[in-house]
């Protein structure tokens, strides 16, 4: 039996037999689409019975891009989720559903596999291969139902089950080759050293006399070249430069430029394998999968492996009992590349490994004349050399991830025929989790600014479970439908830490192995803690549907969590929702019109997201001499316990179209959502006299509002092509209301009233100071100011020919986006398919920090200030030993329009006829070939990728091909 499926269609069944010859198959437009079921938590209702802002992916749009988690699957493909990317392999970027709302509490949505909430931790260590939908719940009257737990939106993921009929084993793998492009061109040597010549010479220029102690950049001699440029503390760096003087005068073409990046690049190379088996019959359904996937990097010293196994077993035991377990476990590596502990130089090895390569002197040669590495090359004892630098800097982080979903069901109605409609189910979800994180950074390591060997050693472990007992009754009379759900349920954590640190590890090979006192030559450090929390719940729900085109879904939930104060831990979360399925009436007999539903809905959400014992007033141990002896004692802590301290509350109302027109060739939704944040959870600051300095505190309101569009169209189809478009865009603003002063902004914070959460502060540039502004200039030099010729120019606000920080700064912009958007192109001709998927964030701000221009340090290519160039785009650079900038408004120059729309993805497929495969026992088998990160269409910021926010990225091509069997 060949099953033929495709997105908007209805699948068809073919019988193959071996005498079949060629097979033509139509398939017919899905006009049953509606019928499709949507996970809304705790149960599954059909498409067209929604009242709610649910969205989702299913697994084709998973299988559509080879991704290495779920995440990546759903950017761009969601109205209203924002998601940004991460090149490192085995990190994940951030997720938002429908903007931020928490100043300091979490603004991360809940994740439930397969019924069961996660406590800590996303989807990111489930293997893909393994999902079968992914559903969003957007609104309060959709996430209410998980109460507290719901406040930043629900991702709901369903895994795989097995299917009753013949066993299938299926295999999928692909191979994808990346490079490292980067769009941040920087100096070679010759300019280098030129714009480090013209450093000097402003830092040494008096702005009276116009005369500078150093030559000009432009007017260069060989004896202060060798003060500029450490000719003594690395002679080898010297030679380099000193070739350019081999003429007798400067010839900057001479020198060599050394490529310093294309030392820490490699080609990466992920490979991705699955193998799954699933069958069953009407009693026994069962599901098996193993994954392994292994990326390699493209940058030296970082890496990621995983596997993953997944096993799941469905009995129905009688008419009235049933049970099932879904078990998935993972085990990851990644060598996360260059440690960001412990840096102590005033380089940039905090960065990573390339920004580490990035910032050596362009000058400068990896080995002097004998073959030997050069510790410090240029001679600046603030930049190491980045040689070997994946072998004396080690960072490894090893997970285990081991998850269960088992449910036991009983259908009352089937053993008493009075109670028909009643289940009761019964729900355990335990989670565990070990990390473990070993540092290695050696004495010659660019990040370590000492002479020792430096390692540590961190564990972490956790253990979470979920009990839920549910009672389900559904009942149909008439017209009537009605379904109620009732919950209660119970969620334990715990966290058990432990690390230690030490300082002269004496072999370089037992890493972080062996750190105890015998070993460890230098100092050791040891530290452990527990952290324990629960949250208990009640919860009842409604549904309601009155001749399938008036629905009703009403809830409410009560939330208690451990964490908040005694006599505030519990609080109710209700919410309501209507939808008039107007396609429905009589009135709407139209034609093109195939279904129209308009929602109403409203809710109440919580957070508690604090961490544990912060409304307790912790104390800090502490040991002090008594006569021979430590003596045990303690010292309160800083943070004064609020008694009083309860939920942050949100409140959201969404309205919403859902539409399907034109023989579903057009569909889509639409939502527009407004929500109100109180009772903030923040930590203020209090009057010291009370013995403390800060307290938790539910003070401050936040507002968010927006809409979400989504669209689909069939625009072409022909008996042999079909050409498919779905857009989805998505608008939000949020603001602040008020805060712990009330109206009072809150300029430490950059919090500001009526304001978006996250905004720049500071001054606006205007450019740069010109000679010919020298009357405009010396008014602001009279009243403190120093702006000379070629030092950024910024707005004086209150025009008082001054500028200071309480007068002059302002607002430059908001840092999150007004608007994602994301829109897929299929196109199928024959046996070919072919698709591109666009991405974009657009209307918000960067803050690239500007450009310091020290001349210490390496600095990107840029169009600088000089007494010849100047109309340039950045300030005169001004040598500083520190590296500290010259110009105290640099900063106002780093700020930048960041929207960008990039090619995210392009692929060519092939599905073979069964004719080909013949007898080869192959079903279905399908090869493809993808380009990911091809380009950008749109960019206001060249030099930096926005999706990544670096000016390094990932371009691959991937091979791959699904198998059936």
């Amino acid at each position: 039996m060949l099953v033929i499926s495709y997105t908007g269609y209805t699948d068809k069944e073919v019988t193959i037999t071996q005498s079949s010859a060629a097979i033509q198959v139509s398939l017919a437009i899905d006009t049953k689409a509606l019928d499709d079921v949507v996970v809304i938590g705790y149960a599954t209702v059909k498409k067209k019975d929604v009242t709610g802002a649910v969205a989702g992916i299913n697994q084709q749009d998973i299988k559509s891009r080879p991704v290495t988690d779920a995440l990546q699957a759903m950017q761009g493909k969601v109205a209203g989720v924002d998601i940004t990317s991460n090149e490192r392999p085995g990190s994940i970027g951030s997720i938002n559903i429908r903007g931020i709302r928490s100043l300091t509490a979490s603004n991360t949505p809940l994740f439930v596999v397969d019924g069961i909430p996660l406590i800590t931790g996303g989807i990111e260590n489930f293997n893909p291969g393994d999902i079968e939908s992914i559903d969003i719940l957007k609104d309060a009257s959709a996430t209410a139902i998980y109460g507290s737990r719901g406040a930043n939106g629900v991702v709901i993921v369903t895994t795989k089950q097995g299917k009753a009929g013949r066993t299938t084993l299926s295999f999928s793998n692909s191979v994808k080759l990346e490079n490292l492009v980067d769009n941040e061109d920087m100096f070679n040597a010759s300019d280098y050293i030129t714009f480090r010549r013209w450093a000097y010479y402003y830092a040494g220029l008096n702005t009276t006399t116009g005369i500078s102690s150093y030559p000009r950049g432009d007017q260069p001699t060989l004896a202060t070249d060798r003060t500029f440029f450490n000719a003594t503390a690395d002679p080898s760096a010297w030679a380099n430069i000193a070739k350019g003087w081999a003429s007798g005068s400067w010839d900057g073409s001479k020198v060599a430029t050394t490529d310093w990046r294309g030392m820490v690049t490699q080609q990466s190379m992920t490979s991705d394998n699955v193998i799954s088996v699933s069958g069953g019959s009407d009693k026994i359904k069962s599901y098996g999968s193993f994954g392994y996937l292994n990326n390699s990097g493209t940058i030296k010293g970082q890496s990621f492996q995983r596997y993953s196994g997944k096993a799941s077993v469905d009995i129905e035991a009688t008419k009235w009992l049933s049970f099932g377990s879904n078990i998935s476990v993972s085990y990851s590596t990644q060598e996360y590349g260059q440690s960001t502990v412990n840096v102590s130089t005033i380089g940039t090895p905090a960065g990573g490994l390339y920004e580490s390569a990035r910032s050596l002197f362009p000058y400068a040669v990896p080995y002097d004349s004998t073959g030997a590495r050069i510790l410090f090359p240029g001679g600046d004892n603030s930049f190491k050399s980045v040689v070997d630098e994946w072998n004396y800097n080690r960072d490894q982080r090893v997970t285990l991830r081991a998850f269960g979903s088992m449910y036991t069901q009983l259908n009352l109605g089937s053993i008493f025929p009075v109670l028909k409609g009643l289940r009761y189910r019964m729900n355990f979800g335990p989670d565990f989790s070990y990390y473990r994180d070993g540092v290695y950074i050696d004495a010659n390591s660019v990040a370590n600014g000492g002479s020792t060997n430096y390692a540590s050693l961190a564990n972490n472990k956790t253990f979470s479970y979920t009990l839920d007992n549910l009672l389900y009754y559904d009942r149909t009379i008439g017209a009537h439908a009605f379904g109620v759900t009732l919950l209660q349920s119970q969620t334990a954590y715990s966290q058990e830490t432990s690390s230690i640190t030490g300082n002269g590890i004496p072999l370089s090979t037992q890493q972080w192995n062996a750190l105890t006192t015998g070993t460890v030559t230098g100092a050791i450090s040891t530290s452990s803690n527990i952290i324990q929390q629960q949250l208990l719940s009640y919860m009842a729900r409604v549904n309601y549907s009155y001749k399938d085109k008036y629905l009703l879904t009403t809830s409410a939930r009560e939330d208690g969590s451990s964490v908040l104060a005694q006599g505030h831990k519990y609080s109710w979360f209700p919410s309501a929702a209507v939808a008039w399925r107007i396609s429905k009436e009589k009135f709407m007999k139209i034609n093109w019109v195939n279904d129209l539903k308009l929602r109403l809905g409203a809710g109440v959400t919580g957070n508690s997201a604090i961490a544990p014992y912060a409304t307790q007033g912790p104390i800090t141990s502490l040991f002090y001499p008594y006569v021979s002896s430590n003596a045990a004692g303690s010292v309160p802590n800083s943070v004064l316990a609020n008694q009083d301290l309860g939920w942050e509350r949100t409140t959201q109302y969404n309205l919403g179209l859902d539409f399907s027109l034109f023989n579903r060739r057009i569909s889509g939704s639409f939502d527009v959502y407004t929500s109100n944040t109180t009772n903030l959870l923040m930590q203020r600051s209090i009057p010291s006299v009370t013995g403390f300095t800060t307290t938790y505190a539910n003070v401050g309101k936040t507002a968010n509002n927006g809409f979400d569009i989504n669209v689909s169209t069939i625009n072409i189809k022909q008996k042999n092509l079909m050409w498919a478009t779905t857009i989805n865009a998505s608008w939000q603003k949020e603001h602040i209301v008020a805060l712990a002063n009330g109206n009072q902004d809150d300029i430490s914070n950059t919090w500001f009233i009526g304001q978006p959460i996250g905004v720049l502060y500071g001054y606006r540039a205007l450019g740069l100071w010109h000679p010919g502004d020298s009357t405009a200039s010396k008014g602001f030099n009279a009243n403190g100011n120093s702006f000379f010729a070629g030092n950024v120019k910024v707005a004086d606000v209150n025009g008082d020919n001054k500028i200071d920080p309480n007068n002059d700064r302002q607002i430059l912009g908001w840092t999150r986006p007004r608007w994602v958007v994301g829109m897929t192109n299929t196109v199928t001709f024959r046996e070919f398919d072919f698709s591109f998927f666009l991405y974009g964030r657009l209307n918000y701000v960067y803050n690239g920090g500007g450009e310091g221009e020290a001349g210490r340090s390496v600095t990107r290519q840029i169009n600088y200030y000089t007494e010849t160039n100047q109309n340039a785009q950045f300030q005169k650079p001004i040598f500083n030993a520190g590296n500290a900038p010259g110009d105290p408004y640099y900063a106002a120059l780093g700020v930048y329009q960041a929207s960008f729309i990039k090619i995210r993805n392009i692929s060519l497929g092939y599905t073979f006829k069964n004719k080909t495969l013949g007898k080869s026992g192959i079903s279905s088998l399908k090869a493809y070939l993808q380009m990911s990160n091809p380009g950008m269409l749109f960019s206001k910021i060249k030099y930096l990728d926005m999706d990544v926010v670096s000016p390094t990225w990932n371009r691959g091509i991937t091979v791959g091909i699904n198998a059936s069997f």
